[in-house]
């Protein structure tokens, strides 16, 4: 069973806002199916290639023409299947390891246009050249950034290791803008974080499922028992996890299952695309060898546990999440996750290409499709005692063009607009949300929780109907 999910290429991804983004490819062997295009269509796609060339302003290449309708055609599908070309299938590749070359910064994009650092990487590039949490790059190599969008800044941020980079940055402390130039290296992003928050009570975040992200928690939950032998609860934050492996998904999950329990399946039209799995190693494990879960310490599987999500909570968090609230395993505090149920598959075409395909819809232990409705979590809370912040602005699934429906979908909210401006305005003037800080007020509700003492809830009005609807479930 092993073979068959690591050759399947299984991507749980989500979208993001501001973070690079990695996801798991491989090759697929499968049946080759006989054309179902008519003749006349693929002559008519030849004519108008035949007339661009020949009657546009401009010339242009064929196979531009060509790769720009690949793209069109898997691009219309749904939001997450798509064309990778050489660059983008490369980007993907070092990605699934957590590796690239840059800077090892986390950005967002700010109202004005311009690239918004929200954290540096720890002993980074960007780090060690001064860059701060809250800067602004209003410059890369002297090129305005505004007009850009994320995805072109990051490319222009990324290259060779060794060579440099020169980012003009606007920084609120300083009255002039700063011109930093930061030297390229491979990053090795960590994707598990844990610490002890306070006598007795643990915090494990996991920031992106990646391949070593099963190990990686492994070690961090034995290091968090020799730093504290007298554990009474954790919190496991998922909040603005895109996803990542489908294999780390079930990992994590299954260290906090009883041992063999079905953590998710998939349905779609393929016969491989309908299966179940469950939490064994053979589900989880990317590398031969011994399990990973193996030297966990068997506390973790019956501590009292809190998973905290967010609407940047999307796909293999939300496997994991919604396997915890279907075993009555955990208490799911926050606001409903991000919606994102499909898989995709990675099916390379040549040597350097390949198409990032939709090609099935999972599904909770209990049988519920999480597609474009999400996780609903058992408490909702607020990101601040104030306000749900950023995730009251945040897109869902629900609210993308072409998005693949759901089963019993619900309508897309109806945000007032004035209201948005006025959260926006308000939001221009706070510091990024650090999670695991002491000002971190979903993490301290999430302790109280695990105390038995009550939680601040969410007044808004549709926090209480999150509330309800956990209920119902």
């Amino acid at each position: 069973m092993r073979s068959t999910l690591k050759n399947t290429g299984l991507l749980a991804v989500g979208v993001v806002a501001g973070v690079a983004v990695t996801m798991q490819f491989s090759a697929l062997a499968y049946k080759p199916v006989e054309p179902s295009m008519p003749l006349d269509g693929l002559r008519q796609l030849s004519r108008v290639v035949d007339i661009i060339q020949s009657d546009y302003v401009e010339p242009v290449k064929g196979d531009k023409l060509l790769t720009e309708a690949i793209n069109g055609m898997v691009g219309s599908l749904d939001p997450h299947s798509g064309y990778l070309d050489p660059a983008a299938y490369r980007e993907l590749r070092e990605g699934t390891e957590g590796r690239f070359v840059g800077l090892g910064i986390e950005i967002g994009q700010s109202d004005e246009g311009y690239v918004e650092i929200v954290a540096p990487m720890e002993d980074s590039p960007a780090e060690r050249a001064g860059i701060q949490a809250g800067d602004l790059i209003t410059r890369i190599d002297g090129a305005d950034v505004r007009g850009l969008g994320l995805d072109e800044a990051v490319k222009r941020m990324r290259g060779t290791p060794g060579t440099r980079v020169t980012l003009t940055i606007a920084r609120a402390s300083a009255p002039q803008p700063l011109v930093l130039t930061v030297e390229r290296r491979e990053i090795v992003q960590k994707s598990v974080k844990a610490k002890i928050v306070e006598p007795g009570y643990a915090w494990l975040r996991i920031a992106q499922f990646q391949e070593p992200t099963v190990d990686d928690m492994a070690a961090k939950l034995a290091e968090l028992v020799r730093k504290e032998p007298h554990l009474k609860g954790l919190v496991l934050d998922l909040r603005n996890d895109p996803g990542g492996l489908l294999q780390g998904a079930i990992g994590v999950a299954a260290a906090f299952l009883p041992e063999g329990v079905e953590i998710v399946s998939t349905n779609g039209q393929l016969a491989e695309m309908r299966q179940r799995f469950y939490g064994r190693p053979e589900y989880y494990m990317l590398r031969s060898g011994r399990d990973p879960l193996a030297g966990v310490p068997n506390l973790f599987k019956t501590l009292p546990l809190v998973v905290l999500v967010n609407t940047g909570s999307a796909s293999a968090s939300e496997i994991v999440a919604g396997a915890l609230q279907d075993h009555k395993r955990a208490s799911i505090v926050g606001t409903r996750t991000f919606g994102k149920g499909s898989v995709q598959t990675i099916r390379p075409i040549g040597t350097d290409a390949a198409v990032k395909l939709t090609t099935a819809r999972y599904y909770t232990p209990a049988g519920r499709s999480i597609q474009a409705r999400g996780i609903v979590p058992d408490f909702a809370v607020d990101e601040t005692a104030e306000d749900d912040g950023l995730n009251a602005l945040r897109m869902r699934e629900a609210d993308l063009e072409h998005h693949l429906s759901g089963d019993a979908e619900e309508a897309t909210r109806e945000d007032d607009i004035e209201e948005q401006m006025a959260l926006l305005a308000k939001l221009r003037q706070r510091k990024p949300l650090a999670y695991g800080s002491a000002t971190d007020f979903q993490l301290a509700q999430a302790v109280k929780h695990l105390k038995g003492e009550s939680m601040q809830l969410s007044t808004r009005q549709d926090g209480a109907k999150l509330a309800g609807a956990a209920k119902q479930d």
